[in-house]
């Protein structure tokens, strides 16, 4: 029994099946994902989505969807499947579904009478290319495909209409076409492994729609251009590869190419497999350039991202080579904005005030996975560096005040991971002493302060306890309330009482100002207000303000982003606080917080985590489908909990 398995019952049932979306990627960026109906509901979906570098810093659907057309005697049965105006779908391909398998690659078994055929899509590694393997597995009579491209040509964040600029033009290639309908944008090519006839049919299908759209309270409709169709013959047991993709390819090698591809896929069988399935997913290699996206569909790569969900994609599956090779990218955007105040490549936020204090805890994991000795030797510089920078006060928005904590202003901008905005100003404006940026400074003190101990420099190592000390000291007294947890941010006379999750972290990291017992109550309340079977709250139900459900049109989800909803990364952070506290005998605790999450593998993105939750039941899923600190802190966990079970 495959672990990602969907039967029919589920797959004609479009309220169940619409739901559930599947994302491919290359690692250098480009992307399939669409529904496992293949009915597109987004505008970010597509069969083929690649940056288009010479255009801007988006990316852009070139091809947004294939229907295929079986043929036996003359009788056409299209396999499509769009949303059209008026809650039209057509043509309903979906009701020839018998199966769906997403364990190795997406696999999707259609019956049509007497015809079964097995369709399945591989993305291959770091190239704009889309492979689908079609095979006819059982027929009684002579057969022929059809397939029909549609074609859309821009942004994720536009849409296309019908227009007179689009050209029409292609040219033929070995088995298939090449075409381009807008200048700017590379040439698509479209082969088969074997010959084809491709018919000159060109039109517009006006009309589609797109059901998250409208729900999120965008435009929600375009219209593509199909050129024509390919048909090709097909005999009982034979495979037919169709690719899509920027340069010409040797059709002769597609089933070679199609079945490496397949052979080098990690298997989705178990919860922790379809975790590190997906954590391959974030990478993006860009030539000697190593980035983290920090989430699918429409997410860059986010600097705080990158640094929280670094280890957890990397150290915590044993790939420390992929943890050094994405360092050293950030490595230089670190030095270089100490330095100029820019990081100079395609890591986004580098300024605000806390992403350098992560990069630390970043290097601080990556210590305690290889050796502190080893961290010192490849990474001591930086990190005594980036400690000087924040001491000597050169960031524009982050002051080392005489208590020894630090200080930013966030009264005008969103400066934490709590960046929802509304006409440009903060949702939240944590401002001041902000919890987390003081635990972290706090950590970060302490671990420099021992690695620089452990190689030599003990007055540089003195200095920095000396200014620990000091921090431990007004950290208690700033954030420490009567009640035992912590205020999220203090500014002057204002002490934000919100119960707010970021008070976890004092809990979780390794240096930590607060005692055991402090720790404890901490931990006491965020579990007794905050904890949720999809992820922590980012505000309890007894404060004010408590807006859990992220629904509506954008404003009405930008004042919900962070006032109640459930975000599963947090509960990385959290269950490592538990297993601090409790030890071995919140194993089973933990384990169970765990389970929760393994139902999750077969609904939203298939073998994924999307970004966040509703804070009340059912705890629906939201946001981007597939979101890269969930799946690293799962994973950072999973690990820790294979040391305790030692």
């Amino acid at each position: 029994m495959s672990y990602l398995r969907f039967d029919k019952t589920l797959m004609v049932n479009l309220e169940e099946s619409l739901q559930r979306e599947i994302l491919r990627t290359n690692r250098s960026g480009a992307y399939h994902c669409t529904t496992v109906v293949d009915c597109n509901t987004r505008k970010y979906h597509g069969l083929l989505v690649i940056p288009v570098p010479e255009l801007d810093d988006e990316n852009h659907v070139l091809l947004s969807s294939l229907d295929e057309t079986v043929i036996q005697h003359g009788a056409e049965f299209n396999l499509g499947l769009h949303k059209y105006q008026g809650n039209n779908y057509s043509p309903n391909g979906h009701k020839y579904i018998r199966e769906f398998d997403c364990e190795k690659v997406p696999t999707t078994t259609y019956r049509v009478g007497g015809v079964i055929m097995k369709k399945e899509k591989v993305f291959v590694h770091h190239e704009n290319r889309i492979l689908i393997r079609y095979t006819l597995v059982d027929a009684h009579s002579a057969t022929k495909l059809r397939f029909r491209p549609f074609l859309a040509f821009r942004s994720v964040k536009q849409y296309t209409h019908e227009n007179a600029q689009a050209s029409r033009e292609y040219q033929e290639v070995e088995n298939g076409i090449k075409t381009c309908m807008y200048p700017g944008y590379p040439e698509l090519y479209m082969q088969l492994n074997k010959k084809c006839e491709f018919h000159f049919e060109p039109n517009w299908y006006r009309g589609i729609e797109y059901t998250k759209e409208q729900e999120r309270g965008y435009d929600f409709n375009e219209d593509l251009y199909v050129p024509g169709y390919f048909e090709v013959d097909i005999k009982k047991g034979e495979s037919v590869v169709f690719s899509a993709g920027i340069s010409e390819v040797n059709t002769r090698q597609l089933k070679k190419v199609f079945q490496e591809e397949v052979d080098d896929r990690t298997p989705r069988d178990s919860f922790l497999h379809c975790l590190i399935n997906s954590a391959h997913q974030f990478h993006n290699k860009q030539g000697d350039k190593h980035y983290i996206l920090a989430g699918y569909p429409w997410f860059n790569c986010r600097a705080r991202d990158m640094f929280i969900a670094l280890p957890g994609l990397t150290l915590a599956i044993d790939e420390i080579d992929e943890f050094e090779s994405t360092m050293a990218t950030a490595e230089v955007a670190i030095r270089n904005f100490i330095k100029s105040g820019s990081s100079e490549c395609k890591i986004y936020e580098m300024e605000h005030p806390d992403v350098l204090l992560w990069a630390v805890w970043s290097l601080q994991q990556y210590a305690k996975t290889t050796s502190r000795e080893q961290c010192r030797q490849k990474y001591g510089d930086l990190l005594e560096k980036i400690i000087e920078y924040i001491r000597r006060e050169k960031h524009d928005n982050l002051f080392l005040h005489d208590n020894g904590l630090l200080y930013a202003n966030g009264k005008e901008k969103a400066i934490t991971w709590m960046n929802s905005t509304v006409d440009g100003h903060p949702v939240i404006p944590r401002t001041g002493y902000i919890v987390e940026f003081n635990a972290l400074w706090y950590n970060a003190l302490r671990f420099v302060a021992e690695i620089s101990r452990e190689g030599g420099n003990a007055d540089y190592a003195e200095l920095l306890d000396s200014l620990a000390a000091k921090a431990a000291e007004s950290f208690i007294e700033t954030f420490r309330n009567e009640y035992g947890y912590l205020f999220d941010y203090v500014d002057g006379n204002m002490m934000d009482w919100s119960v707010r999750p970021n008070m976890i972290f004092t809990v979780a990291f390794d240096y930590s100002p607060l005692d055991q017992a402090q720790k404890k109550k901490v931990l006491d309340i965020v579990t007794r207000e905050l904890v949720t079977p999809k992820g922590i709250r980012s505000l309890s139900p007894k404060s004010g303000g408590y807006n859990p459900n992220y629904v509506g049109p954008q404003i009405q989800r930008d004042y919900a982003y962070h006032q109640g909803t459930a975000w599963p990364w947090l509960m990385g952070f959290y269950m490592e606080a538990y297993l601090r506290i409790y030890k071995m005998s919140g194993i089973s605790f933990v384990e169970r917080q765990l389970i929760g999450f393994e139902e999750e593998m077969t609904r939203h993105c298939i073998g994924s985590i999307p970004e966040l939750f509703d804070g009340n039941p059912p705890f629906k899923g939201r946001g981007a489908v597939s979101f890269a600190m969930n799946i690293a802190e799962f994973l950072r966990i999973l690990k820790l909990l294979s040391r305790y079970n030692q």
